[in-house]
């Protein structure tokens, strides 16, 4: 009896699909009733959704530091030696930069065919203030000596990702090697680990409300024509995204992993769709490790590689990247040559390995992209 119950249970996937489809609808109404009741704005849409949006939101960047750096030290341990370690990391560090580059090889592809921004005149548009200059963008040196940690404790308080990883890594190698001498120490992080997963589990359970506080206000603020100002711009990200995800991840999951594309998708979908709805590849670390692991996915790997990849592969990043930088050469009026769009493609991979996952990060890193083609910033 209690099986047949545990199957009648509504999964996280359709409960986040079911929030998204309710928050969007009311937002809809609010949006309608918001002009003229005051209390709609006032209370629901900047008071009750916002508080409860961005308090989840909160409760994810909670879990995001210590998830990260206790997962990769146990990955790491539980690998054990460091060659093995090293083989591991090198081909999936190698893997995550081949996919990049060729996320944003598909981005300028299909953004040269739809060609989004043509007809939109930017040329005499008077540059504004936007807080990023072209000046300000990280050198490759700089990039490289930024992942290396000056205090790893300021690297953790600041949610420096990158430096929490090698900074993890190298805990992880050392503990793996000295093995029973700091047999307490990996007891230490191994139940930090646990700790987190099942505050994870905690935090995911409120996933459907948080969605859904967070979409109604957007919908409500804007309403349903949202969408309508950016149309090309976001109609050739999504279909990149498509293509990026049915040609080359379902290739890569056919033919190195061995596992059908459609349960493959079918598996991650809590992932994706959390991950559609938060914005931050980072914060839908937690789920992932999840549906990784009911896939077949080994643990070790999967706290090794999810974060390590939270962090530096970004695809979804480079592809937008690489469109916004099609979109604002087309509204100035600029033809890309063959050796800008490669160094776009250099670039934007450079530059999605440095964003950080969390929302709203990408918007910086595209200035870098831009002033590498020397594409106006202020676009």
């Amino acid at each position: 009896m209690s099986g047949a119950k545990e199957k009648k249970k509504i999964g996280l996937t359709t409960q986040i699909f079911i929030a998204l489809i309710v928050g969007a609808i009311l937002g809809i109404v609010l949006h309608v009733a918001a002009s003229d009741v005051e209390f709609v704005q006032n209370v629901l849409i900047n008071g009750v959704f916002y508080v409860i949006g961005q308090g989840f939101i909160r409760l994810m960047q909670m879990l995001v530091v210590p998830l990260v750096f206790c997962s990769l030290i146990c990955g790491a341990t539980a690998i054990g030696d460091s060659k093995t370690l090293g083989k591991v990391g090198i081909k999936i560090i190698g893997f995550y930069i081949l996919t990049t580059m060729m996320a944003v090889a598909v981005a300028l592809g299909i953004g040269l065919l739809i060609r989004p921004g043509i007809g939109l005149d930017m040329s005499q548009v008077q540059q504004v203030e936007t807080g990023i200059e072209g000046g300000q963008s990280v050198s490759f040196a700089e990039t490289i000596l930024n992942i290396i940690p000056k205090n790893p404790i300021g690297a953790l308080a600041n949610g420096e990702m990158l430096q929490v990883i090698v900074f993890a890594l190298i805990v992880g190698i050392i503990l793996a090697k000295l093995q029973d001498k700091t047999q307490l120490v990996t007891n230490f992080f191994q139940q930090g680990n646990d700790i987190m997963m099942e505050m994870t589990m905690m935090v995911m359970r409120l996933a459907p409300i948080g969605v859904f506080c967070l979409l109604c206000p957007v919908i409500a603020a804007n309403g349903p024509a949202i969408i309508g100002s950016l149309a090309m711009v976001l109609l050739a990200a999504y279909i990149c995204y498509v293509v990026h995800a049915v040609v080359v991840y379902s290739l890569t999951v056919r033919t190195l992993g061995g596992l059908s594309p459609l349960k493959f998708f079918k598996g991650m979908l809590p992932a994706i769709m959390f991950a559609f709805s938060s914005a931050s590849s980072v914060g839908t670390l937690p789920i992932n490790l999840e549906c990784t692991e009911k896939l077949g996915a080994k643990r070790e790997i999967a706290s090794f590689v999810l974060p390590l990849g939270a962090t530096i592969n970004m695809d979804g990043t480079a592809i937008y990247q690489g469109i916004c930088a099609i979109f604002i050469a087309s509204c100035y009026g600029i033809h890309l040559t063959l050796s800008q769009m490669l160094t776009i493609v250099l670039t934007a991979t450079l530059a999605s390995i440095g964003t950080a996952g969390v929302p709203g990060a990408g918007m910086v890193m595209l200035a870098m992209v831009l002033t590498s083609v020397g594409l106006p910033v202020d676009g």
